[in-house]
This record gives structure tokens, C-alpha cells and sequence, in this order.
């Protein structure tokens, strides 16, 4: 069985880096995934998914391509990966 960080490396650097993440609806948000930081929503995701494995998927994807916007990377992990050694 692979890990939470295997399985969502992108995810697993945001929380660790930059924010946090919600899961699951309240009474603000219907969505069933929501990526924030200081300043706030950065994406949330659709209300409905079949699992939660998906919902976590299209975050992870979402937040690669933060990376990829924002950070200017090629691929999101290259500043975490070297983070990591480094510890």
C-alpha cells in the first residue's frame, strides 16, 4: 500500500510548504475539497465525486498546476524533493 505522500506528492508539499486543505462540506462550502493558503481559497473542488481518492486526485492536479503557474516549475515537486534531502 503506498503512502499518503506517495500518492499525493504535490498535496503532501502544500500542506507541508505553503497552506492546508479541507475535506469535506459544511456550511460555507459545498465543495467536497478546498485548497487554502493565508490568503485564502486557492481551488475548490466539485461537490460530488464516486470517492474520495478522486476528489483528492483532481486537488492534486490542481495544485501541481499552482505550482506550475505560480512557482514557474516544470514539475511541483522539484523544490520540495530537494527540501526533503535536505532534512
Amino acid at each position: 500500500m503506498s503512502s499518503i505522500e506517495d500518492s499525493y506528492p504535490n498535496i503532501t508539499r502544500w500542506v507541508r510548504d505553503f497552506g492546508w486543505i479541507e475535506i469535506g462540506q459544511n456550511d460555507f462550502s459545498q465543495s467536497m475539497v478546498r485548497v487554502l493558503d493565508i490568503g485564502g481559497m486557492v481551488w475548490e473542488s466539485e461537490s460530488l465525486y464516486a470517492t474520495l481518492d478522486t476528489s483528492l486526485q483532481d486537488a492534486e492536479e490542481a495544485v501541481a498546476e499552482w505550482f506550475r503557474k505560480e512557482m514557474r516549475e516544470e514539475a511541483g515537486l522539484a523544490k520540495s524533493r530537494r527540501k526533503s534531502e535536505a532534512l
